[in-house]
């Protein structure tokens, strides 16, 4: 089963989560940053594009074999829903089309969801925001691993078929943790997406369904883009809860990698996140960073040290605490 991890429990915490203090700190010494609050007028035709890219790969993929189907799910259309999944966590800030315009940003997401296969653009603003407000709290923060997953995948192995069994992690978890009544617009989101669906499968077939799908799932398990779910907030230097990455991934990937900047400053567009690194470099460049989301899977995987308990984690204040 390979080696067992050192860590028995979450590293327990009693202060604040510190983006907020960074924050206010930050724009005592560099007010300008605020000008970089807003939208992005440019995403809306990344994004866009990368749907349309899908659409046309659709045509492609329904005359391969098996072999070529999951070859061009994992190393593309994976990749693309992976980012398409990252535009809907730009959506979720409402930085498509700006936090005056609610209902367009929910009008898109539901468009970038369509090649990801299953809905999630309103379920994941859901329980995102909460994770920014309470980073760390044993219920409110869903991503962080509950304690069944830290007992049962605390070895070498273990880890390695947690890290491949992430997606079920994040679609079911929020589910068991921290379950909450259907909104009306995710009930839209899913008709939408089980429709688009449908066209799919009539006119393409299942194969290209299954491409959709797999590709979206096998992204978010042992894919070098999905090293940020773990690169994000897993503890690998004690008394730090968040990392940045620097690295090129973030080209495809919205710049989630500048992920202090981004919970420093939600409102700022993934696009201008180095920005807010170049006019701070103090508050980031000496803090833990990591160089590569690949290494992070791989260190995780065969480091005794890290495993699902490395997370910061904070005692239950409630939502209106």
């Amino acid at each position: 089963m390979g080696q067992q991890v050192s860590r028995t429990d979450f590293e327990w915490t009693y202060t604040e989560e510190p983006h907020a203090s960074r924050r206010k700190l930050i724009l005592e010494k560099y007010p300008q940053i605020k000008k970089l609050f807003g939208y992005d007028p440019q995403f809306k035709w990344v994004a866009s594009a990368m749907v349309l890219t899908q659409f046309a790969l659709l045509f492609v993929v329904k005359d391969q074999s098996w072999k070529i189907v999951f070859l061009l799910a994992y190393c593309l259309g994976g990749v693309i829903n992976h980012s398409l999944m990252l535009a809907c966590h730009e959506i979720a800030h409402n930085l498509a089309f700006g936090h005056a315009r609610p209902m367009a940003n929910r009008l898109f997401g539901f468009f970038c969801n369509l090649p990801i296969g299953l809905p999630m653009s309103v379920s994941f603003k859901k329980y995102h925001l909460e994770h920014h407000r309470y980073q760390g709290d044993e219920v409110i923060d869903t991503d962080l691993p509950t304690y069944l997953e830290a007992k049962l995948f605390c070895t070498t192995l273990g880890k390695f078929f947690w890290v491949c069994l992430q997606p079920l992690f994040y679609i079911f978890r929020p589910l068991i943790v921290n379950p909450k009544p259907p909104q009306k617009l995710e009930l839209v989101n899913g008709v939408i997406q089980l429709a688009f669906n449908a066209i799919v499968v009539y006119f393409f077939g299942w194969k290209v369904m299954i491409y959709l799908i797999v590709g979206s799932l096998l992204a978010m398990g042992l894919h070098p883009v999905a090293g940020h779910f773990i690169s994000e907030h897993y503890m690998f230097a004690k008394g730090f809860e968040t990392y940045s990455y620097y690295g090129p991934l973030n080209w495809i990937t919205f710049n989630v990698g500048y992920h202090n900047e981004h919970h420093d400053f939600p409102a700022v567009p993934g696009r201008l996140l180095p920005e807010v690194k170049r006019i701070a470099p103090e508050f980031y460049d000496n803090i833990p960073q990591h160089t590569s989301w690949t290494r992070v899977l791989y260190d995780f995987i065969t480091d005794p040290t890290i495993g699902p308990y490395a997370r910061i984690k904070r005692k239950a204040r409630g939502l209106d605490s």
